[in-house]
């Protein structure tokens, strides 16, 4: 539904395989992604290359964030590699960072710094006021925020999640429908790849 609403590159998190029927489609799909340092084995792929409009390549990597989520691989020990790979295609290469810590992000944002056009940081469900353009061309944010019901604790109805916090017993959580947002981040580029601004996006839509 994502790709036929208009799409051209899904990327995946710490949850790609809470439910295993995905891992045939992830075995054929070029257009969703999985995080690249999970394990050799695990099906699918992490970096792909779409394409704009106006027909540029670009190049989508998805990693794992290590802190609080454990992948098998840090995400240090294969971006450099994944970064080589996209550039033998395209200078257009766009970071998907889905982790927990925002240490973790801001310091992966500033490694790539000049290397990747941007660095986009996702899982946390709340967007981060820090949209910017570091000095060598590389857009970045910290988390590009959530799509989906913001009357709720990050997408769970709201009594449930906080339920199961005073309580410490299992809730079965449900998704809430109150509110419903669009949240993302724009990046404006050159042919060569370098940020020129990156913005937040936040809409609201029709329930």
């Amino acid at each position: 539904m994502i790709l036929a609403a208009g799409a051209d590159v899904v990327t995946l998190g710490n949850h790609t395989f809470r439910r295993p029927e995905i891992s045939g489609y992830l075995g054929e799909s070029d257009r969703v992604v999985r995080p690249a340092n999970l394990s050799a084995q695990a099906p699918g792929k992490g970096i792909t290359i779409g394409e704009s409009r106006d027909g540029v390549a670009v190049a989508v990597i998805n990693v794992l964030g290590q802190l609080f989520l454990a992948p098998p691989h840090g995400p240090f020990e294969v971006i450099d590699d994944l970064v080589a790979e996209a550039r033998r295609t395209t200078p257009v290469i766009v970071v998907d960072f889905h982790g927990e810590a925002t240490s973790e992000k801001v310091g992966m944002a500033a490694y790539l710094d000049g290397k990747v056009t941007a660095v986009l940081g996702t899982h946390t469900h709340i967007q981060t006021n820090d949209a910017r353009v570091s000095p060598g061309g590389t857009a970045a944010v910290t988390d590009a925020g959530m799509t989906g019901p913001h009357d709720s604790v990050i997408g769970v109805v709201t009594e449930l999640a906080v339920k199961q916090m005073r309580t410490g017993m299992p809730v079965r959580f449900k998704t809430a429908a109150g509110d419903v947002r669009l949240e993302g981040c724009l990046v404006r580029c050159d042919a060569a790849g370098r940020a020129r601004s990156c913005e937040l996006v936040r809409r609201a839509l029709e329930e």
